[in-house]
């Protein structure tokens, strides 16, 4: 699929917004059921901001769409980032046919809120008289026939909090597994994989761990040397994320496990830069956020070109953006799990249109 026919595609969104529109900002606060720990540090509530677009002529014909910058962590992440995300929204309700798309290139999360907002738009448009949440898109996920793969998440705590996890998860029948390392001693996080791998196979278990950028790149080639002995998947951001590539080249060509890029990719716009990160620090994959990375659908052509793998995660959205990620990366063939959210890590989601059975991700009920 080419980026211009993707439901993230702007230009042809804008298109297709025939009639004058009203868009609003609504800033809403999720509160985590337990606070969340990254390397990063932890988080015990998250900002989003609600598009709310609305036809002048038809006041049935409401969509809506989620911006969540991800604090300390987006490069839209900004002190006036309401201000910002409503001087676009407004540019954009006064004449749809002259926004410049180009100028969202650096907010990746509002150009995503956006396309949300008018995919959302355009459904309840067109949506039948008994759909209450119409579908985006027509694929077999949206119809309920086929459901995503994802993998089960387990966050950074103690050793006790994360054994507890994956216990869960096992239960749940989940048959990849992701483990965020590099927040408590080392040594522990290697006995919490010796203890996946001691009642699951490699055929059995698929396990990916995610670093988040927590090695240092003198010791990062020793500590990939000793994960491998678990016959890991990949290692998602083994080293800090940087825009000089030589430590990540270096890595990359010495490395035991396989090596996929999430943060190294925020921040990085144009067509050609992207293509620069991947001729010089040849990940095996890239794992893509669309609130966090730009232009994800042109990350996905540019990696295909060159036999570089890749998966989509969400990134602590809400289920108003859990749901278009989801649908967005139905539009592609599934090669492997996704990384999405299931929703359950607040206290005051929004109703979703997703559910869970076992590892799958089914739309609708």
């Amino acid at each position: 699929m080419s980026p211009e026919e993707s439901i993230l595609h702007l230009p042809t969104l804008l298109s297709q917004i025939a009639e004058r529109v009203t868009i609003s900002v609504e800033p809403y606060t999720l509160r985590f059921r337990r606070p969340a720990k990254t390397s990063r540090g932890e988080y015990e509530t998250k900002r989003v901001y609600y598009l709310r677009l609305q036809s002048l002529k038809q006041a049935s014909h409401v969509g809506y769409g989620e911006c969540a910058p991800m604090p300390q962590l987006s490069c839209d992440d900004l002190p006036d980032y309401q201000a910002v995300l409503e001087q676009l929204a407004g540019q954009l309700a006064q004449a749809p046919d002259q926004f410049d798309v180009v100028s969202l290139r650096p907010y990746p999360s509002i150009a995503f809120g956006l396309a949300t907002a008018i995919n959302s738009f355009l459904a309840a448009c067109h949506r039948g008289e008994a759909e209450t949440t119409p579908p985006f898109c027509d694929t077999p996920f949206t119809h309920g026939e086929m459901g995503i793969p994802i993998n089960g998440l387990i966050w950074m705590g103690d050793k006790a909090y994360m054994y507890e996890q994956i216990q869960a998860k096992l239960a749940q029948g989940f048959r990849c597994l992701k483990l965020k390392i590099g927040g408590i001693d080392f040594s522990e996080e290697l006995e919490l994989l010796r203890y996946v791998r001691q009642h699951f196979s490699p055929e059995e278990m698929e396990l990916r761990v995610d670093a988040n950028g927590a090695f240092a790149p003198e010791v990062a080639l020793e500590r990939l040397k000793q994960l491998s002995d678990f016959h890991l998947h990949s290692i998602e951001q083994p080293i800090p994320a940087s825009n000089q590539w030589d430590d990540l080249a270096k890595l990359t060509a010495a490395s035991p496990l396989p090596i996929a890029l999430d943060e190294e990719l925020i921040g990085i716009h144009t067509r050609e830069r992207k293509a620069q990160l991947l001729d010089e620090g040849k990940p095996h994959y890239i794992i893509l956020k669309p609130s966090l990375h730009s232009g994800v659908d042109e990350w996905i052509e540019l990696a295909e070109e060159r036999g570089i793998g890749w998966w989509a995660t969400s990134a602590l959205e809400s289920n108003v953006g859990l749901s278009a990620i989801a649908q967005w990366v139905s539009q592609y063939p599934i090669a492997r799990p996704q990384g999405l959210g299931t929703g359950a890590l607040y206290l005051n989601n929004k109703p979703s249109t997703l559910r869970l059975v076992g590892d799958q991700m089914f739309f609708r009920d």
